[in-house]
C-alpha cells in the first residue's frame, strides 16, 4: 500500500460513501475534496466537508497509518494545524493539533472495493511502460470523458489558487489581479516574465486614470517598459510618446526598471514582437472599464473575443517597432491569440471567483468556454 494510492482514492472519491464517518464515529459528508498540492505541507488544499453537524473549510492530509502523523511531527507544524481531515489506510492511533484538538480521521479499509484493490496490485507488479494501458479499452466512453472533465476541473482550481495567492497579495482587489494576469497573458510564452513585471511597476490604480486616452495609456505602458528611454526616432509619434511619459513619470514618481534587453524579440514574427503585444495591451486597457467586471459578465465565445480584438492605434496598425513598417497592415490582435488569452486570463480568472465565492456556476462557465475556444 502506497500513500499516492490513498491520494487517487481520496481525490476520485474510489471508496464506498454511504453512511461514512469518522473514526471517533462521527458522521461524515464530503463536500469538495481540495486540490492537491504539490508544495510542503498537506496533501490536499481547500476541502470542505461536514463533520457531525458542523461544517469545515481546509486541508486534508494523508497516510498509511494514522500514527504516521507523529511520525512526521505533524503535531509540531503549524502547516498542519488547519488540517480538518486525516485520511488514512489503518486508524492506529488518534491524532492531534499543536494546540491538542483532536483531527477526525477517515478509515479507508473497509471502504475499498475488493476489485479496486485488486486492480491496483496488478498494477504494481506490472513492468509494462504505461501499466493501466491493458486497461484503456474495457473503460467505457462515459467514463473516459468524466474522468477528462475532471482532469480539467482539478487543473483550473489549481490555476484558481494560484490567482487566489495574488489576490490576497494585492489586498483583495480583483481588478488589479486581473490585470496583472492579462499583462502577463500578453507575454504569450516568451515575454510573460517582463509583462508581469511591468503590471507590478505600473499599477492599475495609475493606468486607471488615463483609460479614456489610447495615446496616454501607450504612453504609460511603452516607458515603464524601457523603450522610451533610448533615443527616439524623429517621427512625430514617439517624440510625442516619449514627451508624453517624462510628463507622467514626474506626476506619479514612476521608476522604470525594464529595459529594451529585458525583452525577447528573438525567433519571433514581428506581429509577435512586444512592441506590439503592448499596442495590442494599451487596445484593451483603453477600451474597458473594469476589466474584471467583463471577464465575469461576458456571455459568449464572441464577447470574449470582441474584449480582446480591440484596435489598435494607427501607428502600430503600421509598425512592428519605432520607426520600422509593416508589410501589410494589421488592426489587432488575432483570434487564436484572443483564443489564447481566454484560455489562460478569463477561464482562470472565472475559476478562481468560483472558488472564492463558492459558486460553481462561474466554474461551470469557465469549462464551456474552454470547449467552445
Amino acid at each position: 500500500m502506497k500513500e499516492d494510492f490513498l491520494s487517487y482514492l481520496w481525490q476520485y472519491q474510489y471508496f464506498e460513501k454511504t453512511a461514512l464517518s469518522t473514526a471517533a464515529g462521527e458522521q461524515l459528508q464530503v463536500l469538495r475534496v481540495g486540490f492537491a498540492n504539490s508544495d510542503a505541507g498537506p496533501d490536499f488544499l481547500e476541502a470542505r466537508l461536514w463533520v457531525g453537524e458542523v461544517e469545515w473549510s481546509g486541508s486534508v492530509e494523508i497516510h498509511i497509518r494514522a500514527s504516521d502523523w507523529h511520525r512526521h511531527q505533524h503535531q509540531q507544524d503549524p502547516r498542519y494545524d488547519q488540517v480538518v481531515l486525516h485520511v488514512v489506510w489503518e486508524a492506529d492511533k488518534p491524532v492531534h493539533r499543536r494546540d491538542g484538538t483532536l483531527v477526525p480521521v477517515l478509515e479507508l479499509k473497509s471502504k475499498v472495493k475488493p476489485e479496486i484493490l485488486q486492480t491496483y496490485q496488478q498494477l504494481q507488479k506490472s513492468n509494462d511502460t504505461i501499466p493501466c494501458a491493458v486497461f484503456w479499452p474495457a473503460v467505457p466512453e462515459i467514463t473516459k470523458t468524466a474522468m477528462m472533465e475532471r482532469t480539467l476541473v482539478e487543473r483550473l482550481e489549481q490555476k484558481g489558487a494560484t490567482i487566489l495567492q495574488n489576490l490576497t497579495q494585492n489586498g483583495n482587489d480583483w481588478e488589479q489581479t486581473a490585470y496583472e494576469l492579462l499583462c502577463r497573458g500578453f507575454g504569450f510564452k516568451i515575454n510573460q516574465e517582463p509583462f508581469e513585471r511591468l503590471a507590478r511597476e505600473l499599477p492599475l490604480a495609475v493606468v486607471r486614470k488615463h483609460q479614456q486616452s489610447l495615446f496616454q495609456v501607450e504612453a504609460l505602458l511603452y516607458g515603464q517598459a524601457g523603450f522610451l528611454e533610448q533615443e527616439m526616432p524623429e517621427e512625430e509619434y514617439p517624440q510625442k510618446l516619449a514627451k508624453e511619459f517624462s510628463f507622467l513619470k514626474h506626476k506619479y514618481q514612476l521608476q522604470p526598471r525594464l529595459q529594451r534587453q529585458h525583452w525577447n524579440f528573438l525567433r519571433m514574427r514581428p506581429a509577435n514582437f512586444p512592441t506590439v503585444r503592448l499596442a495590442q495591451l494599451a487596445a484593451v486597457l483603453s477600451g474597458h472599464q473594469q476589466l474584471f467586471s467583463r471577464f465575469l459578465s461576458a456571455n459568449d465565445i464572441k464577447a470574449y473575443e470582441k474584449l480582446f480584438m480591440q484596435p489598435m492605434s494607427a501607428y502600430w496598425q503600421q509598425h512592428y517597432m519605432f520607426s520600422r513598417e509593416n508589410s501589410t497592415v494589421q488592426t489587432g490582435i488575432g483570434k487564436s491569440s484572443a483564443h489564447n488569452l481566454i484560455i489562460n486570463v478569463a477561464v482562470p480568472l472565472l475559476a478562481a471567483f468560483a472558488q472564492y465565492t463558492q459558486e460553481r456556476a462561474y466554474l461551470e462557465k469557465a469549462v464551456a468556454l474552454l470547449e467552445k475556444v
